[in-house]
């Protein structure tokens, strides 16, 4: 979640000789070719699962599925996350990065036959979920072996190299999904085979990290002396979330985005069910997951836009006033783009909605980094990544009472239009009150 935004920033600041030097490095490039692989994969077998529970014509897809398939995606990223640590940083990670690609070749495995023999319901979520939970966990443990393999001053680099190759990957790996799609075919059997090869890649990423000494990667004693228990970062994130509330700015910027997380959550959930149950075929603009992944590129067009008009538009207007300006903006998109329901207009608020939701959060983003202290920023950004997927997941639930099966309700657009509008208000206000009261406090001599 924070690594987009970060990576942004990063960009930017980053010198083509800086790049040269750290692919120069063998132990980097064996590293970013474990990634690269992985993340590959990831796109594939993410493609072959959204297929399989969502266009597939040998099952009909209804809110409840787009639900529980979100949470098979989202909620790994926000429940495993956090613990990770205590285990990378007690075992070889070296081990812990070979281990992981072998255990989800056999877990994708048995995902494939459950897909082919027509499995459905939670025997086939509780596979995903535990396949995709060790990926949260594999990609910890590429974070963490990272500043084994190259200098402390080109952490930044590398760290915005990858995030943003991996990221790309991963897109990669669903447009490769698509392609073996056109042979294998759209039912049961294709989308297995789909599946199926995204072992390939995890293949790969495991002959990759073979090749790294078992403790290359770490953990070192420094690290091992640190090591937390869960109790312990349990605490730590209440401490955080502690932390946060008493930072006003930080606190009214993150309630505001988790706002904003299941206004957007709901439209997308929307997406989905048009593209499945509503729409059909019209020349280029296509239905299915041939339209979803149109939606989802204009959407990472948007994104793309907002990393470079949000530095530019922050330092001109402030923080508060473009993270409103977005807010309405999106309502009106969500309503003007919305209604007319029709394929060519979804991509134009596809691509409004991307800019605003990236626009957004990397405003959040900045305003906690700068309100928060220093120890207790990892705490409080971890707090922030379970509210950003967990209300993501909530909006999937929402979907289930207030969707139809084709995804068609103008009182949905309406609800979030007039969500996103009152969040912008709410934010506002409180922004104005906490300048109307530091100008107080400094005019008093307080």
């Amino acid at each position: 979640m924070t690594e987009y935004s970060a990576t942004a920033a990063a960009l930017p600041a980053t010198r083509r000789g800086h790049v040269r030097e750290i692919l120069a490095r063998r132990d980097f490039d064996r590293l970013f070719c474990t990634r690269l692989a992985s993340q590959c994969s990831d796109g594939i077998f993410q493609a072959s699962l959204a297929g399989a529970v969502l266009f597939n014509p040998e099952r009909a897809a209804q809110p409840t599925q787009v639900a529980a398939g979100l949470a098979v995606l989202l909620l790994p990223y926000s429940l495993v996350g956090p613990f990770a640590g205590i285990l990378l940083d007690r075992w070889s990670r070296q081990r812990i990065l070979l281990l992981s690609n072998l255990i989800r070749c056999l877990f994708v495995a048995v995902v494939a036959v459950e897909i082919a023999g027509g499995v459905s319901g939670p025997p086939l979520y509780a596979t995903a979920l535990v396949t995709i939970s060790i990926n949260r966990f594999f990609l910890s443990g590429l974070s963490a072996a990272l500043p084994h393999v190259i200098e402390p001053r080109q952490l930044v680099t590398a760290n915005a190299l990858s995030t943003t190759v991996g990221t790309g990957a991963t897109a990669l790996g669903g447009a490769v999904a698509l392609l073996v799609r056109l042979p294998v075919g759209s039912n049961n059997h294709g989308y297995a085979a789909i599946a199926l090869s995204s072992v390939l890649g995890y293949a790969i990423s495991a002959c990759a990290v073979y090749g790294f000494s078992r403790d290359r990667l770490g953990p070192d004693e420094t690290e091992q002396a640190g090591r937390e228990s869960a109790r312990d970062v349990l605490a730590g994130l209440a401490a955080g979330a502690r932390h946060v509330y008493s930072r006003k700015p930080a606190f009214y910027a993150l309630l505001t985005m988790t706002v904003h997380r299941l206004c957007y959550g709901m439209t997308t959930i929307a997406g989905i069910l048009l593209y499945r149950n509503y729409f059909h075929d019209d020349g280029i603009f296509r239905a299915g997951l041939a339209g979803l992944s149109q939606m989802l590129v204009l959407g990472a067009a948007g994104a793309l836009l907002a990393a470079v008009l949000t530095p530019a538009a922050t330092r001109r207007f402030g923080k508060p006033v473009w993270i409103t300006g977005l807010l309405i903006g999106a309502g009106v998109v969500e309503l003007a783009l919305g209604v007319p329901y029709t394929m060519p207009a979804l991509l134009l608020a596809a691509f409004g909605l991307g800019l605003a939701a990236q626009g957004v959060k990397i405003s959040v983003d900045t305003t906690v980094q700068e309100s928060v202290d220093d120890e207790f920023r990892g705490r409080v950004f971890s707090v922030y990544d379970t509210l950003f997927n967990v209300m993501y997941v909530l909006a999937a639930v929402v979907g289930v009472f207030g969707l139809p099966d084709t995804g068609k309700s103008y009182a949905m657009l309406v609800g979030v239009a007039l969500g996103y509008w009152i969040a912008a208000a709410l934010f506002l206000v409180a922004n104005r009150r906490l300048t109307q009261s530091s100008s107080s406090a400094v005019r008093s001599g307080r």
